[in-house]
């Protein structure tokens, strides 16, 4: 450690290394953007069903024609809606010369199946394919282009362009609307809060330098192994990254400062008290990456490819944080030298080491326990009552929080021809080969029977060898209800006995489509949700006990933070659902929230455990849960406050998905901050007295007066 910050040259030198390492870095690495991998995010596993289905139909099923986007045309009457038809498809097909991607366009008039258009004739489908892969700029620039032809052909009608072109579209614009914001309104707010807690704009240049250095650390090294094919980084993990490691950046550097100011108090020579500052949180912040890192590593354990994708960007970034806090961030500081806290001096900044605040509410804790504890646990017990409007919602489109062409075409084919409409389900037989002249119609008539289809479209699409059938199923609720999920198993019951009584033995029956896919993935997530909190719970308590020296401490602690886990999400669905009107809770959110929460969460109470215990060396256990919650109460609450905001800012977002989890985020962690460990932890500590880290036993090397110490805070 004296190698480092020996004298304010040798931190220069340290200062220069990472800033040379960075820019290396950068200069070898491919950017962000040119990696990022939106494919697959909202998969299901590779080996489901839903997947299976898709690849039979690609394989038995060819399309040419590419990506299908549906214009859903609304007029006042028959006429005006055929008119407006009939110019929208002349001005696509006119424009098809320009436009090499416009595969083909089909009306109802060309279609023939009546399925394209209303029986009153006031709204028709027409279908659009699209060659070329959604993700690329091409192809969104050609749906634009489409979007623009539509609008101008309409006349009078309504029309928008929607259908799994569309979607696509509006996906990639969603997100990069949302991106431009992100980063600015997180850098803004962060340094507000910073210049009101430090009143020092050089405190706040060295904490915000601290997150970019980390962030382009991680930047850089995570798009090359993405390039590499180690992990994929989705936009949505690269928006959570930015304010996570701005959230962990300044809380550590908020740890680091106040102990360096504490240091400056007994020590005049600041390298020396900047290595004493670091002997006393290296072994809580390291605590503190080490749980976040493997809580996130724990996401690998998952079968469902969003989950997995997750936690390798994101331990990679806060191991970055945590490698730049113990080095650079010290460092930098040492290097501003006596100007650190300017315009106020060290002499000064050595004497802020507490707040009267934090001795009322530990003076508060030691003299009613009971009565601290109750209050707390009661209040909630009442937040996490919310849950019982807690529903999840596997509706991608009914995610966007800005209006999109898509959305508003989604709504026009369920009022026009009903809610099954936006995406039917297709249901795969396929016969052994060798099986004489199947007789498909049976299957039909059997799926048409089943509660809940509003229709089968026509008549069975058999493959080329005559082995595959596939039979369009329209459900009479919207495709993403958890009813319609719950139907794609019975789809598949009824199919498979209906080829049996058919005379197709052991035949092989897929269901595809966005029903059968959404259900997939709450296949996926049910087992995960439950795999993946209860790896991260092991790993918390593992982490705890090796650093408390504890049995009995991991497993009540563990239990406070499911408690603030379950008011948290109960809270936050109140808001969203029960107030705001939300379909649902995004189906990813909860998982999300756990992992974060008990991750982040579990920091603040490392920071005050292992201040506690530091403390039991030189007070009784009772005096030394006053001294560590008065030390450590302004500091935590001043990085739980910025931690909070951080996660705020995802609220700013245009995706339910994000905003539901930052506003979870937000509420978790200011309940963390100010009821969890503050009141609810320091009440059972108090009560168990000197068993609180049973089965170690407090034994002070020399007494200090407690209110002496604390009469100068």
């Amino acid at each position: 450690m004296k190698t480092l910050f020996g004298s304010r040259r040798r931190a220069g030198i340290l200062v220069l290394l990472w800033i040379v390492l960075v820019g290396a870095l950068a200069s070898l690495a491919p950017t962000l953007e040119e990696v990022e991998n939106n494919a697959g995010a909202n998969d299901p596993p590779a080996s489901s069903e839903s997947v299976q289905a898709a690849e039979l139909a690609a394989r038995e099923f060819p399309r040419s024609e590419g990506t299908p986007a549906i214009v859903v045309v609304r007029g006042a009457d028959s006429s005006e809606t055929s008119a407006a038809v009939d110019r929208i498809a002349a001005s696509i097909n006119g424009a098809k010369a320009d436009n090499p991607s416009i595969a083909a366009v089909v009306t109802a008039d060309r279609d023939g199946s009546g399925s394209l258009r209303t029986t009153d004739g006031t709204s028709e489908m027409v279908v659009v394919s699209l060659t070329g892969n959604p993700t690329d700029e091409s192809f969104q620039d050609t749906v634009g282009t489409l979007r623009d032809l539509v609008g101008e052909a309409a006349g009078p009608a309504d029309a928008a362009v929607t259908g799994p072109a569309g979607i696509a579209t509006d996906t990639v614009e969603v997100f990069r609307s949302g991106d431009k914001i992100l980063l600015l309104g997180t850098i803004l707010l962060v340094a507000i809060i910073l210049m009101v807690i430090y009143r020092s704009p050089v405190l706040v240049v060295v904490a915000l330098a601290g997150v970019g250095v980390a962030m382009r650390l991680a930047e850089t090294v995570g798009a090359m192994m993405a390039d590499a094919g180690w992990f994929d980084i989705s936009s949505q993990t690269a928006s959570i990254m930015t304010v996570l490691l701005f959230g962990v950046g300044t809380d550590y550097a908020l740890i680091v400062v106040a102990r360096y100011r504490e240091a400056l108090a007994a020590e005049s020579e600041r390298s020396a008290a900047m290595m004493r500052a670091l002997r006393g949180v290296s072994e809580s912040i390291l605590s503190s990456v080490t749980t976040i890192v493997l809580a996130m590593l724990a996401l690998l354990v998952a079968v469902s490819p969003a989950l997995r994708g997750f936690g390798p960007y994101l331990a990679l970034g806060v191991a970055s944080m945590g490698l730049v806090a113990f080095t650079f961030t010290p460092a930098l500081m040492l290097l501003f030298g006596g100007k650190l806290f300017w315009p106020s001096t060290i002499q000064a900044a050595s004497g802020r080491v507490g707040g009267k605040v934090w001795e009322r509410v530990a003076n508060l804790v030691d003299r009613s326990p009971k009565a601290v504890l109750a209050s707390t646990l009661l209040g909630l017990l009442v937040m996490t009552a919310g849950l019982a409007g807690y529903r999840e919602s596997f509706d991608f489109i009914s995610g966007f929080r800005i209006d999109t062409q898509s959305e508003s075409g989604q709504n026009m084919i369920a009022d026009a021809f009903g809610a099954g409409e936006i995406a039917p389900s297709t249901v795969y037989v396929t016969a052994p080969v060798g099986t004489p002249s199947p007789d498909w119609n049976e299957i039909t008539r059997h799926l048409a029977d089943v509660d809940g289809v509003a229709r089968l479209t026509g008549s069975p699409t058999v493959s080329a060898d005559g082995t595959t059938a596939a039979f369009e199923v329209t459900f009479t609720d919207n495709p993403y209800s958890p009813a319609a999920l719950d139907r794609i198993e019975t789809l598949a019951s009824v199919a498979q006995s209906a080829a049996d009584t058919a005379g197709i033995d052991n035949a092989r029956v897929l269901v595809g489509g966005e029903s059968a896919h959404a259900a997939d993935i709450r296949s996926a997530l049910d087992r995960d949700n439950w795999v993946v909190a209860a790896l991260v719970l092991l790993i918390v308590a593992a982490v705890l006990a090796l650093l408390l020296r504890s049995v009995l401490a991991p497993l009540y602690l563990v239990g406070t933070l499911v408690l603030s886990f379950t008011a948290t999400l109960g809270l936050t669905t109140f808001i969203t659902v029960t107030v705001l009107g939300d379909a649902g809770i995004g189906n990813r959110v909860a998982v999300y929230v756990f992992v974060f929460l008990v991750a982040l969460g579990v920091d603040y109470t490392i920071f005050l455990m292992s201040r506690y215990r530091q403390e039991l060396s030189t007070h009784p256990s009772r005096a030394a849960l006053r001294v560590a919650l008065t030390r450590t109460g302004g500091v935590i609450s001043s990085a739980g406050v910025i931690l909070a905001a951080t996660f705020a800012v995802l609220t700013t977002q245009p995706i339910r998905e994000l905003f539901q989890f930052g506003l979870a985020m937000a509420i978790g962690i200011l309940l963390d901050t100010f009821v969890v460990r503050p009141l609810l932890v320091p009440a059972i500590m108090r009560l168990l007295g000197d068993k609180a880290l049973w089965p170690t036993v407090p034994q002070p090397t020399h007494e200090r007066d407690p209110d002496v110490e604390l009469s100068g805070v």
